[in-house]
C-alpha cells in the first residue's frame, strides 16, 4: 500500500513523472534496427442449431494474415497487419446500462490496437479503435520523433461495418503531441472515417499548461463534420479545467459541453446535447506510522443543462451534491464513503416513445414528473495484497431514479471481486454484479441485474497456459406502469403507429470461453479454443439453458526476427 522513489518527490505537485530520475553516463550503446514479420493461420469450426432440430458444424477454409512490426528509429516504430483474426481476446465484462442517457464503454482489448495505444490517447475520447469492427487491413506509425510524440493509423474495415453494406469503411487518425516545459503539453489530432459517399471528420486541439508546480489549466475542442445522404452538419465539442494539487488542499473546475449535432465515427460520446460543470474541492491529511495513514474529505458539485440550455442560458437539468470520505489504512485498507445529493430532471426525448393506456383503451402520451429527488450512500472497501489474492466491494444504496418508469425507486447496485492466488501457477479471478429497483410506492422490483463472472488461469509451464473464462448475464423487468403518476400501464409506440404493453420479460445468458495458449516466445504462439453461448429457455416455468450457438478456432502464429 506504499509508494516509493528514488529520486525526491513531492506530493504537492501538478506532475509526478515530471519528478522522475534521470539516468546518465549511458555512452557506446548499439540500438540496433529489429523486423518482425509474424505470419498467422487461423482456421474456425461454428456451430449452431439447424431447421431439422439437430446440431450442425460450418467449417470455413483457413484464412491466412499477418502482421509487420519494424524498428524505424529507437523510439519509432511502424506496425502492419492484413487480415487479423483476434479469437483469442477474451469476452468484454458484462455491462447494464443503468442510465439510459449514457452509452457504454467497453476497452479496446485487441493486441494491435493495444501496442502504443498511448499515443492516440485524446482527451473526450476522440479517437476509440474499438469502431473498427474487423480490419482488413491495418498500418500505424506511434513513437517520438522531432520532439513530438505521435500517432498515426490508418485501416480498412469489413463491408459489414458499412452503412450500406455495399463498401469497406475507411479510417484514418494522425494525433501529435508535444511536451512544453515541465508538465506541460499541447496536442493536436484529426480524424476521418470514409464510409462510400458518407463522410466524417473530427479536428481538434487540446492541452495541459502548468504554472507555480501546483497548478495547472486544461482545455480541449474539436469540431465535427458529418455527412449522410448528402446532408452534412457540422458541430463541436469542448472542455476547459483548472486544478490545484497541493500537498493537502486540492481543487478541480470543470466545464465541458458536447452539441446535439457533434458526430463522430472514430470515438467514444456516451452522450450528446450534454453541458456539464463540476467544483470540486478536498482536503488530505497525511499521518504516516498511524492507523489511519491518510484521509480526505472533499465537497463536490456537478450541475448538468442540455447544450442548448446552456449556451442558451436556459434552467438546469439535474444537480448534484456530494460530499466524500476517503482513507488509506496501516497495511493497505482502502476505505470510502459518499453521500450524495441529487436532482434530475424529465427529458422528454427520452420518453419519445412511451404512451400511457387509458381504462377506455386509448393511448395519451406520456407526460413524466418534472423532477425527482435523490439520496444515496456509497461505500467501497479494497483489500491490501495478501499472499493469497485481493478483493473489493462497492455499493450503492438509497432513493434514485427508476430509469424505465421516470419515477422515485429504491435501488441496490453492488459491484464486488476477489482475485485468488492460491498457488504460484493458480490464479482465480471472481467477481459479481447486482443492480435492482424497486418501486417506493409499494416496494415492488421493477428491474434486476446479475453479472456473476468467472475467470480461471492455470500456467502450466512457463510457456504453455490454460484460462477458462464464464460470465452469467441476467436482465429481469416487470411490467411498466406510469408509476409516479397515474399508476396506468405504459406502452410503447411503434414505428407504424400502433403500440405494444411494455411487459415483463428476464433475460438471461451464459458464456464461457476455454482457451489452451502455448507461446515459447513473443509472437510464437499456438491458439487452440473453445467458446459456448447459452440462453434461457423457459418451458412450463422451468428456466433450463439451451446451447444457441458454440466454435471451435485454432490459430498459429510464427515469429521470423531480422536484426541489423
Amino acid at each position: 500500500g506504499q509508494e516509493q522513489t528514488w529520486t525526491p518527490a513531492r506530493i504537492g505537485q501538478s506532475s509526478f513523472l515530471a519528478q522522475s530520475g534521470r539516468l546518465v553516463g549511458l555512452t557506446g550503446l548499439r540500438t540496433g534496427r529489429a523486423i518482425d514479420f509474424i505470419p498467422t493461420v487461423t482456421s474456425t469450426v461454428d456451430g449452431a442449431p439447424g431447421a431439422d432440430g439437430g446440431w450442425h458444424y460450418d467449417g470455413r477454409r483457413p484464412d491466412v494474415g499477418g502482421t509487420l512490426r519494424w524498428g524505424v528509429t529507437p523510439n519509432l516504430t511502424l506496425n502492419a497487419t492484413a487480415n487479423p483474426d483476434f479469437s483469442q481476446v477474451e469476452a468484454d465484462v458484462g455491462q447494464f446500462s443503468f442510465d439510459p442517457r449514457q452509452a457504454l464503454f467497453f476497452p479496446e482489448r485487441r493486441p494491435f490496437f493495444l501496442e502504443g495505444a498511448e499515443q492516440f490517447a485524446v482527451p473526450g475520447n476522440l479517437v476509440y479503435t474499438r469502431r473498427i469492427v474487423q480490419p482488413v487491413a491495418a498500418v500505424k506509425l506511434t513513437g517520438k520523433t522531432a520532439g513530438a510524440q505521435i500517432g498515426v493509423l490508418f485501416a480498412a474495415d469489413e463491408h459489414e461495418a458499412s452503412r450500406t453494406g455495399d463498401v469497406r469503411p475507411l479510417f484514418g487518425v494522425v494525433r501529435m503531441a508535444r511536451d512544453l516545459g515541465s508538465g506541460s503539453r499541447i496536442g493536436g489530432v484529426v480524424t476521418q472515417q470514409v464510409d462510400g459517399d458518407d463522410n466524417n471528420r473530427v479536428i481538434g486541439v487540446d492541452g495541459r499548461l502548468v504554472f507555480k508546480g501546483i497548478h495547472s489549466v486544461t482545455f480541449n475542442g474539436a469540431l465535427a463534420s458529418d455527412r449522410v445522404d448528402g446532408v452534412t452538419t457540422t458541430a463541436p465539442i469542448w472542455s476547459l479545467g483548472y486544478r490545484i494539487n497541493g500537498r493537502g488542499y486540492r481543487a478541480r473546475y470543470q466545464l465541458s459541453g458536447v452539441h446535439d449535432d457533434f458526430r463522430t465515427r472514430t470515438g467514444f460520446v456516451s452522450r450528446t446535447n450534454y453541458a456539464s460543470l463540476i467544483a470540486a474541492n478536498s482536503y488530505t491529511w497525511i499521518r504516516p506510522e498511524h492507523s489511519v495513514e491518510s484521509f480526505t474529505a472533499e465537497l463536490q458539485y456537478n450541475g448538468v443543462w442540455s447544450y442548448d440550455s446552456l449556451v442558451g442560458g436556459g434552467g438546469i437539468q439535474d444537480s448534484k451534491f456530494s460530499l466524500n470520505l476517503n482513507s488509506t489504512w496501516r497495511g493497505g485498507w482502502a476505505l470510502g464513503f459518499s453521500w450524495l445529493e441529487e436532482f434530475f430532471g424529465f427529458e422528454p426525448s427520452l420518453y419519445a416513445n412511451y404512451g400511457i393506456l387509458q381504462p377506455d383503451g386509448s393511448v395519451e402520451d406520456y407526460v413524466g414528473t418534472p423532477r425527482l429527488a435523490n439520496r444515496d450512500v456509497v461505500v467501497s472497501v479494497g483489500s491490501p495484497q495478501f499472499s493469497w489474492g485481493s478483493s473489493y466491494l462497492f455499493a450503492i444504496l438509497g432513493k434514485d431514479e427508476n430509469f424505465p418508469e421516470w419515477a422515485s425507486g429504491n435501488i441496490i447496485v453492488l459491484l464486488s471481486g476477489i482475485t485468488l492466488r492460491p498457488t504460484d501457477q493458480l490464479r482465480a479471478d471472481l467477481s459479481y454484479t447486482h443492480t435492482q429497483v424497486n418501486r417506493r410506492t409499494d416496494g415492488s422490483r421493477v428491474l434486476l441485474q446479475m453479472i456473476p463472472r468467472v475467470r480461471l488461469e492455470y500456467q502450466v509451464s512457463r510457456a504453455l497456459q490454460v484460462r477458462l473464462v464464464s460470465q452469467y448475464t441476467i436482465n429481469q423487468q416487470d411490467s411498466l406502469r406510469d408509476n409516479s403518476r397515474t399508476e396506468l400501464p405504459i406502452v410503447f409506440r411503434n414505428t407504424d403507429g400502433t403500440y405494444t404493453r411494455a411487459s415483463a420479460f428476464r433475460d438471461g445468458r451464459l458464456r464461457s470461453d476455454l482457451l489452451l495458449t502455448y507461446l515459447p516466445n513473443p509472437g510464437t504462439v499456438v491458439y487452440l479454443g473453445y467458446g459456448t453461448s447459452q440462453q434461457e429457455f423457459d418451458p412450463l416455468g422451468r428456466r433450463d439453458l439451451r446451447r444457441t450457438r458454440d466454435g471451435f478456432f485454432i490459430k498459429l502464429s510464427y515469429l521470423f526476427r531480422m536484426t541489423g
